[in-house]
């Protein structure tokens, strides 16, 4: 029996997101009438790092506010900037007052309207960071290349999909477009979507593993296409699944798309699946990116 031959260096092919590498003119990088939607969109990271300096630039506003009071809070260092720093930590999250408190009716004012912001502040955070924990997020493995080898006699194209939570996704479906530059008949170049037909579309139940198989026939835009053609065509593959995650009832989807560089031909996807000692049936995920040559058994 023939060893098997895989290749682990296409594991350093990353492209799990699309990614629209555009220059956009005329169009602002932050649109204030879309903020909610920029909040929800920015990293963890960014986020985090956006309340801290809110909070603190929040609360050096009201310090120098209390600052221009002059001896307007009781117990307070005048002219320390650190204590009534710390005062008004102690009044924008509404903790209560140790020594210090306002003695002044313009202290009273800038802490009630300090409070007030205070109050609307840990809201917003507060709903924010719900939603962002609370938004239906898919973990499918999508690999990183896709083969085209003969089966069942036709040239097919196919990759692999997975599952990565231990649940189902229900009632899942995907779709495959193939992107290309087309030259019309006036001459003019233009980006078109032509859709995949696909053996199989849908799945009751998403639990492991889905092998995307596309024939290419005559009426598959990929008749007659080779390497050198799909990198002249600047070709991609577009990716969508939709399902519903079981577990928590919401709709989830995912993408992933394919360069001509990443569509490998005369190539098969390594086996993945076998069988303990014992009878258990198991994956290694480890391989599932890995590919061979058709023709090695």
């Amino acid at each position: 029996m023939k060893k098997k031959h895989y290749i682990p260096w296409l594991s350093r092919i990353v492209r799990r997101d699309i990614k629209i590498n555009v220059i956009r003119h005329g169009v602002s990088p932050l649109n204030w009438g879309d903020l909610y939607h920029w909040l929800l969109t920015i990293s963890w990271s960014q986020f985090v790092a956006l309340t801290a300096f809110l909070y603190t630039t929040t609360n050096t506003l009201f310090a120098l506010l209390y600052l221009v009071g002059g001896d307007c809070i009781q117990n307070a260092r005048r002219g320390s900037f650190l204590d009534v720093f710390f005062f008004s930590v102690q009044t924008l999250a509404t903790i209560g007052y140790g020594a210090m408190y306002p003695r002044t009716t313009y202290a009273n004012i800038v802490v009630s309207v300090e409070v007030l912001v205070g109050i609307v502040g840990v809201a917003i955070v507060t709903g924010l960071s719900f939603a962002r924990f609370s938004l239906p997020r898919a973990k499918v493995l999508f690999s990183k290349v896709a083969v085209v080898t003969l089966f069942n006699g036709l040239p097919t194209l196919m990759f692999r999909v997975a599952n990565e939570r231990d649940n189902l996704i229900v009632e899942a479906r995907i779709w495959v477009s193939l992107i290309r530059n087309e030259i019309t008949t006036e001459g003019h170049q233009m980006r078109r979507f032509h859709d995949l037909n696909l053996v199989r579309k849908q799945t009751p139940a998403f639990a492991l593993t889905w092998t995307v198989i596309h024939q290419i026939d005559e009426h598959s835009p990929l008749y007659g296409a080779t390497t050198q053609t799909l990198v002249d065509e600047e070709i991609e593959l577009v990716v969508t699944l939709t399902g519903l995650d079981e577990t928590v009832s919401q709709t989830i989807h995912a993408r992933h798309s394919f360069a001509a560089h990443n569509i490998f031909w005369n190539m098969r996807f390594v086996d993945i699946f076998a069988k303990t000692p014992d009878g258990q049936r198991c994956i290694d995920y480890t391989r599932f990116h890995d590919v061979t040559p058709a023709g090695l058994t």
